[in-house]
């Protein structure tokens, strides 16, 4: 939670506890990643060993601008990577103001969530990360 925008970081942390109140174990386990990081992950199952785990390269991930983050559910010290649960708490996220990635329909990521920035409320997620990487280009914040 940490790795995210400020205006990012109480949302998260206001899911976890909204989960937790609803009897569903949550952790976030993937918040802000490098122009690196999401290459590495893109290269998983085409260049390197391993599943395939991404569709966005660098720079195409709302992650690599902060506002966006993974989470886990799980039962004890379990991971579950498939349970109904992600539905759940899906609805407790768009409660929150959240774009949940289970209501994707080009590739359904249930445990993806991430905060549109107000200038982008009309866009496409295209356009959207097209002024992403106009803003981190202009160093300019992405919340205003």
């Amino acid at each position: 939670i940490a790795t995210l925008l400020p205006e990012v970081q109480p949302i998260a942390r206001a899911l976890v506890q909204k989960a937790a109140a609803s009897g569903i174990q949550i952790k976030v386990i993937s918040g802000f990643r490098t122009y690196a990081e999401q290459e590495a992950l893109y290269a998983q199952g085409r260049t390197v060993p391993g599943e395939k785990v991404t569709n966005a390269k660098a720079g195409y991930s709302n992650h690599n601008f902060g506002i966006a983050f993974d989470i886990g559910v799980f039962s004890g010290t379990k991971y579950l990577p498939d349970s109904p649960q992600y539905k759940a708490v899906g609805v407790l996220g768009m409660d929150l103001g959240l774009e949940w990635g289970g209501n994707w329909t080009s590739v359904v990521d249930q445990p993806h969530f991430q905060l549109r920035p107000a200038w982008a409320l009309r866009m496409t997620e295209k356009e959207m990360l097209v002024g992403l990487r106009q803003r981190v280009a202009d160093n300019s914040p992405v919340f205003t």
